[in-house]
């Protein structure tokens, strides 16, 4: 009997190792690669709340100089190379002589963004020949803030947070949790 109880603990010991092995196996080929897009998710026990980040999130992760071609037309982004920004970042490159664009106002613009982590450009107005033409309460914070108070014919410089972005969501060209980098002409508003 004490044969048969030993032999059973073995038996319990050892399956239970085969299982965690098989586990660790799995865990370690289905993590797939980084770049790859995942949900969040999260784990919660009754003392510990944690949470993983988006794979392929470039949060924190430093500015590097624009390194793209340039669509016909359009002007380098002076993108600040090192930490992302972390607040909105305004700076006129050529201030206008025309109207001040109001909060809420439509303004129509010439525009190139580029992903802060990468220096690659993900958007432009100019590749397309056309402007773009929008009210400042249908985009990202980061331009609903950062157009206002330029005046026709000026030329801005926006560094926006990835908060004031896109967040943890990812667009073509760019990554969960990333800084952008635009220069905004503005052509005129209303």
């Amino acid at each position: 009997m004490q044969r048969r109880a030993k032999r059973r603990r073995w038996e319990i010991a050892s399956g239970g190792l085969v299982l965690a092995l098989i586990v660790a196996i799995v865990l370690v080929a289905g993590g797939g690669d980084d770049d790859e897009k995942s949900t969040p998710s999260t784990t919660t026990n009754p003392d510990v709340t944690t949470t993983t980040a988006k794979a392929g999130s470039v949060a924190g992760k430093p500015c590097v100089a624009m390194n793209d071609t340039l669509p016909a037309g359009a002007p380098k982004v002076p993108v600040k190379v090192g930490p992302p920004p972390t607040q909105l970042v305004k700076q006129d490159l050529k201030v206008g002589t025309g109207a001040v664009v109001k909060p809420g106002a439509t303004v129509k613009v010439d525009y190139i963004g580029v992903s802060c982590s990468t220096g690659k450009i993900f958007d432009s107005s100019y590749k397309n020949g056309q402007p773009a033409e929008f009210p400042l309460g249908k985009v990202i914070k980061g331009w609903t803030d950062g157009i206002p108070g330029m005046k026709v014919g000026g030329q801005r410089l926006l560094g926006i947070p990835s908060d004031q972005a896109y967040g943890p969501e990812s667009r073509e060209g760019i990554a969960p949790d990333e800084s952008l980098w635009f220069v905004v002409s503005l052509i005129s508003t209303q």
